[in-house]
Protein backbone atom coordinates (compact mmCIF):
# COMPACT_ATOMS: atom_id res chain seq x y z
CA UNK A 1 0.00 0.00 0.00
CA UNK A 2 1.25 3.50 -0.82
CA UNK A 3 1.76 5.22 2.50
CA UNK A 4 2.59 8.65 3.39
CA UNK A 5 3.76 10.07 6.29
CA UNK A 6 2.88 13.23 7.93
CA UNK A 7 5.23 15.16 10.59
CA UNK A 8 3.43 17.29 12.78
CA UNK A 9 5.12 20.18 14.15
CA UNK A 10 3.39 22.58 16.57
CA UNK A 11 4.40 25.75 15.10
CA UNK A 12 5.43 28.84 16.29
CA UNK A 13 5.02 33.38 15.75
CA UNK A 14 9.07 32.90 15.23
CA UNK A 15 9.15 32.31 11.51
CA UNK A 16 12.76 31.01 12.26
CA UNK A 17 11.36 28.21 14.71
CA UNK A 18 8.82 27.12 11.64
CA UNK A 19 11.56 26.71 9.22
CA UNK A 20 13.70 24.75 12.16
CA UNK A 21 11.08 22.33 11.69
CA UNK A 22 10.92 22.19 7.95
CA UNK A 23 14.88 21.43 7.71
CA UNK A 24 14.63 18.94 10.79
CA UNK A 25 12.24 16.91 8.36
CA UNK A 26 14.33 17.73 4.93
CA UNK A 27 17.15 15.56 7.05
CA UNK A 28 14.73 13.42 8.19
CA UNK A 29 13.50 12.37 4.49
CA UNK A 30 16.97 12.49 3.39
CA UNK A 31 18.44 10.02 5.82
CA UNK A 32 14.84 8.10 5.01
CA UNK A 33 14.80 8.07 1.00
CA UNK A 34 12.33 4.80 1.14
CA UNK A 35 9.64 7.04 2.75
CA UNK A 36 7.39 9.82 1.60
CA UNK A 37 7.73 12.31 4.29
CA UNK A 38 5.21 15.54 4.57
CA UNK A 39 4.95 18.08 7.43
CA UNK A 40 2.40 20.24 8.80
CA UNK A 41 1.84 22.42 12.26
CA UNK A 42 -1.02 22.73 14.81
CA UNK A 43 -0.68 26.33 14.51
CA UNK A 44 1.18 29.80 13.54
CA UNK A 45 2.40 28.37 10.35
CA UNK A 46 1.10 28.36 6.63
CA UNK A 47 0.28 24.27 6.36
CA UNK A 48 -2.14 23.65 9.39
CA UNK A 49 -3.19 20.33 10.23
CA UNK A 50 -6.48 19.96 7.88
CA UNK A 51 -4.20 21.22 4.77
CA UNK A 52 -1.68 18.69 5.47
CA UNK A 53 -3.94 15.73 6.14
CA UNK A 54 -5.65 16.86 3.08
CA UNK A 55 -1.96 16.98 1.18
CA UNK A 56 -0.87 13.55 2.84
CA UNK A 57 -3.97 11.95 1.70
CA UNK A 58 -3.86 13.29 -1.82
CA UNK A 59 -2.05 9.90 -3.51
CA UNK A 60 -1.64 7.48 -0.83
CA UNK A 61 -3.58 4.56 0.30
CA UNK A 62 -2.24 5.66 4.10
CA UNK A 63 -1.29 8.21 5.82
CA UNK A 64 0.77 7.88 8.90
CA UNK A 65 0.41 10.48 11.31
CA UNK A 66 3.70 11.40 13.65
CA UNK A 67 3.50 13.99 16.00
CA UNK A 68 6.88 15.91 16.65
CA UNK A 69 6.07 16.47 20.59
CA UNK A 70 7.24 15.63 23.59
CA UNK A 71 4.56 15.12 26.00
CA UNK A 72 1.38 13.93 25.41
CA UNK A 73 -1.31 16.81 26.43
CA UNK A 74 -3.93 18.65 25.12
CA UNK A 75 -2.54 18.24 21.32
CA UNK A 76 -1.89 14.82 21.19
CA UNK A 77 -4.46 13.55 23.00
CA UNK A 78 -7.48 15.39 21.44
CA UNK A 79 -6.66 17.92 19.15
CA UNK A 80 -4.58 15.92 16.35
CA UNK A 81 -7.33 12.67 16.76
CA UNK A 82 -9.90 15.22 16.26
CA UNK A 83 -8.30 16.37 13.08
CA UNK A 84 -7.51 12.81 11.82
CA UNK A 85 -10.95 11.58 12.72
CA UNK A 86 -12.66 14.56 10.78
CA UNK A 87 -10.26 13.22 7.26
CA UNK A 88 -11.09 10.02 7.50
CA UNK A 89 -14.61 11.54 6.61
CA UNK A 90 -13.26 13.81 3.84
CA UNK A 91 -10.74 10.72 2.55
CA UNK A 92 -12.52 7.40 3.10
CA UNK A 93 -10.51 5.68 1.11
CA UNK A 94 -7.50 6.57 2.95
CA UNK A 95 -6.17 4.83 6.32
CA UNK A 96 -5.06 7.08 9.03
CA UNK A 97 -2.80 5.54 11.54
CA UNK A 98 -1.73 7.36 14.65
CA UNK A 99 1.62 7.39 15.72
CA UNK A 100 2.89 7.69 19.45
CA UNK A 101 4.47 10.99 20.75
CA UNK A 102 8.22 11.45 21.32
CA UNK A 103 7.67 10.40 25.11
CA UNK A 104 9.41 10.34 27.89
CA UNK A 105 12.23 7.48 27.63
CA UNK A 106 16.08 6.65 27.59
CA UNK A 107 16.48 8.60 24.36
CA UNK A 108 15.34 11.78 25.64
CA UNK A 109 17.54 11.01 28.75
CA UNK A 110 20.70 10.47 26.79
CA UNK A 111 20.17 14.33 25.23
CA UNK A 112 19.32 15.86 28.71
CA UNK A 113 22.85 14.03 30.25
CA UNK A 114 24.58 15.44 27.21
CA UNK A 115 23.18 18.71 27.99
CA UNK A 116 24.18 18.39 31.39
CA UNK A 117 27.30 17.82 30.82
CA UNK A 118 27.87 20.75 28.54
CA UNK A 119 26.57 22.78 31.42
CA UNK A 120 29.07 21.77 33.68
CA UNK A 121 31.74 22.35 31.30
CA UNK A 122 30.69 25.80 30.70
CA UNK A 123 30.31 26.71 34.79
CA UNK A 124 34.60 24.77 34.69
CA UNK A 125 32.69 21.91 36.08
CA UNK A 126 31.94 22.58 39.54
CA UNK A 127 30.89 20.31 42.77
CA UNK A 128 27.78 18.77 41.28
CA UNK A 129 26.69 18.57 45.15
CA UNK A 130 26.55 22.41 44.62
CA UNK A 131 25.14 22.38 41.45
CA UNK A 132 21.27 23.06 41.49
CA UNK A 133 19.63 20.84 37.97
CA UNK A 134 16.42 22.50 37.14
CA UNK A 135 14.34 20.52 34.28
CA UNK A 136 12.45 23.61 32.67
CA UNK A 137 9.02 22.80 30.48
CA UNK A 138 6.31 24.45 28.91
CA UNK A 139 3.43 23.55 31.33
CA UNK A 140 0.48 21.52 30.79
CA UNK A 141 -3.12 21.49 32.27
CA UNK A 142 -2.78 17.64 32.37
CA UNK A 143 -0.88 16.15 35.10
CA UNK A 144 0.33 13.14 33.23
CA UNK A 145 2.37 14.98 30.66
CA UNK A 146 3.65 17.31 33.56
CA UNK A 147 4.39 14.05 35.05
CA UNK A 148 6.80 13.27 32.05
CA UNK A 149 8.73 15.71 32.75
CA UNK A 150 9.25 14.95 36.49
CA UNK A 151 9.86 11.36 35.20
CA UNK A 152 12.81 13.00 33.05
CA UNK A 153 14.10 14.85 36.08
CA UNK A 154 14.27 11.65 38.89
CA UNK A 155 16.03 9.65 35.88
CA UNK A 156 18.65 12.06 35.84
CA UNK A 157 19.16 12.47 39.36
CA UNK A 158 19.70 8.76 39.53
CA UNK A 159 22.27 8.87 36.86
CA UNK A 160 24.45 11.42 38.21
CA UNK A 161 25.77 13.21 41.52
CA UNK A 162 23.55 16.16 41.86
CA UNK A 163 22.13 16.44 44.78
CA UNK A 164 19.00 19.09 43.26
CA UNK A 165 17.06 17.85 40.24
CA UNK A 166 14.34 19.88 40.13
CA UNK A 167 11.14 20.94 37.65
CA UNK A 168 10.06 24.10 36.64
CA UNK A 169 7.49 24.92 33.85
CA UNK A 170 7.39 28.52 31.85
CA UNK A 171 3.39 28.11 32.30
CA UNK A 172 -0.26 26.95 32.99
CA UNK A 173 1.06 24.72 36.00
CA UNK A 174 3.62 25.62 39.23
CA UNK A 175 6.95 25.78 39.65
CA UNK A 176 7.50 28.75 37.76
CA UNK A 177 11.94 28.75 37.28
CA UNK A 178 12.07 32.43 39.44
CA UNK A 179 10.42 30.35 42.34
CA UNK A 180 12.73 26.95 41.70
CA UNK A 181 15.85 29.05 41.52
CA UNK A 182 15.21 31.16 45.03
CA UNK A 183 14.64 27.85 46.71
CA UNK A 184 17.82 26.20 45.59
CA UNK A 185 19.89 29.55 46.21
CA UNK A 186 18.14 29.01 49.72
CA UNK A 187 19.44 25.31 50.06
CA UNK A 188 23.25 26.38 49.31
CA UNK A 189 23.74 25.80 45.86
CA UNK A 190 26.67 28.30 43.99
CA UNK A 191 25.84 27.17 40.82
CA UNK A 192 22.81 26.40 38.60
CA UNK A 193 21.62 25.11 35.36
CA UNK A 194 18.51 25.26 33.69
CA UNK A 195 18.17 22.52 31.07
CA UNK A 196 14.76 23.63 28.67
CA UNK A 197 12.71 20.24 27.95
CA UNK A 198 12.10 22.05 24.40
CA UNK A 199 12.69 20.23 20.77
CA UNK A 200 13.45 23.32 18.63
CA UNK A 201 14.06 27.36 19.19
CA UNK A 202 10.88 29.75 19.70
CA UNK A 203 9.28 32.83 22.06
CA UNK A 204 9.57 30.78 25.06
CA UNK A 205 13.08 30.13 24.32
CA UNK A 206 14.18 33.05 24.00
CA UNK A 207 11.42 34.45 26.86
CA UNK A 208 13.59 31.80 29.01
CA UNK A 209 16.99 33.15 27.61
CA UNK A 210 15.71 36.62 29.22
CA UNK A 211 14.70 34.91 33.08
CA UNK A 212 17.98 33.45 33.26
CA UNK A 213 20.17 36.42 32.66
CA UNK A 214 17.45 38.64 34.59
CA UNK A 215 18.40 36.26 37.36
CA UNK A 216 22.10 36.39 36.86
CA UNK A 217 21.65 40.18 37.85
CA UNK A 218 19.51 39.21 41.05
CA UNK A 219 21.98 36.87 42.37
CA UNK A 220 24.99 37.66 41.60
CA UNK A 221 26.50 35.08 43.54
CA UNK A 222 25.48 32.30 41.68
CA UNK A 223 27.04 30.98 38.54
CA UNK A 224 24.22 30.24 35.99
CA UNK A 225 24.42 28.04 33.04
CA UNK A 226 21.17 27.54 30.50
CA UNK A 227 21.45 24.64 27.98
CA UNK A 228 20.60 24.58 24.47
CA UNK A 229 16.57 22.86 23.48
CA UNK A 230 17.14 19.70 21.95
CA UNK A 231 16.91 20.32 17.91
CA UNK A 232 18.78 17.98 15.62
CA UNK A 233 20.10 15.38 17.98
CA UNK A 234 20.24 11.83 16.68
CA UNK A 235 17.49 10.26 19.22
CA UNK A 236 15.02 12.62 18.23
CA UNK A 237 15.45 11.36 14.47
CA UNK A 238 16.00 7.25 15.60
CA UNK A 239 12.39 7.82 18.29
CA UNK A 240 10.56 9.09 15.01
CA UNK A 241 11.91 5.98 13.43
CA UNK A 242 10.83 3.95 15.65
CA UNK A 243 7.47 5.76 15.67
CA UNK A 244 7.01 5.28 12.14
CA UNK A 245 7.81 1.27 12.23
CA UNK A 246 5.35 0.99 15.34
CA UNK A 247 2.44 2.60 13.73
CA UNK A 248 3.43 0.39 10.24
CA UNK A 249 3.25 -2.30 12.82
CA UNK A 250 6.92 -3.58 12.17
CA UNK A 251 8.04 -3.12 15.72
CA UNK A 252 5.75 -3.80 18.45
CA UNK A 253 3.85 -0.79 19.78
CA UNK A 254 4.66 -0.24 23.28
CA UNK A 255 0.88 1.51 24.55
CA UNK A 256 -1.84 2.42 23.53
CA UNK A 257 -1.72 5.77 20.86
CA UNK A 258 -4.94 7.21 21.83
CA UNK A 259 -4.88 8.13 25.53
CA UNK A 260 -7.00 9.53 27.92
CA UNK A 261 -6.92 12.92 28.55
CA UNK A 262 -5.47 12.01 32.43
CA UNK A 263 -5.87 14.86 34.58
CA UNK A 264 -7.08 17.37 32.93
CA UNK A 265 -9.06 19.79 33.99
CA UNK A 266 -10.25 21.39 30.82
CA UNK A 267 -11.92 18.43 29.54
CA UNK A 268 -14.02 17.37 32.54
CA UNK A 269 -15.33 21.14 32.18
CA UNK A 270 -15.64 21.39 28.44
CA UNK A 271 -17.72 17.79 28.51
CA UNK A 272 -19.78 19.18 31.57
CA UNK A 273 -20.52 22.40 29.64
CA UNK A 274 -21.31 20.86 26.09
CA UNK A 275 -18.11 22.51 24.73
CA UNK A 276 -15.29 20.05 22.75
CA UNK A 277 -11.91 20.58 23.89
CA UNK A 278 -10.19 24.01 24.15
CA UNK A 279 -7.39 24.52 21.99
CA UNK A 280 -5.34 26.45 24.56
CA UNK A 281 -5.31 22.66 26.89
CA UNK A 282 -1.91 21.86 26.92
CA UNK A 283 0.44 24.84 27.22
CA UNK A 284 0.58 28.17 28.36
CA UNK A 285 2.71 28.99 25.30
CA UNK A 286 0.59 28.68 22.10
CA UNK A 287 4.36 29.42 21.47
CA UNK A 288 3.79 32.50 23.19
CA UNK A 289 0.38 32.80 24.87
CA UNK A 290 -0.14 32.36 28.50
CA UNK A 291 -3.77 31.22 30.23
CA UNK A 292 -4.45 30.67 33.56
CA UNK A 293 -8.03 30.91 33.75
CA UNK A 294 -10.56 27.93 32.95
CA UNK A 295 -12.68 28.58 29.69
CA UNK A 296 -15.56 29.98 30.43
Amino acid sequence: MNATILLVGHGSRLPAANEEILEFARRWAAANPQWRIETCFIEFAEVLLDEGLDRAAGDAGRVIVVPLILNAAGHVKMEIPHHIEQARGRHPDVEFVYARHLGANEKILAILKRRLRSAMGALDHPDPRTTGVILLGRGASDRAANGEVAKMARWLFEEGDHELVDIAFTGITHPRLEAVVQRQARLGMTQIAVLPYYLFTGTLIERIRRQVARLERQYPHIAFACADYFGFEEEIFALLDARVREAAGELPAQQPVRMECDGCRYRSLAEEQGHGHPHHHDHGHAQDIETEALPK
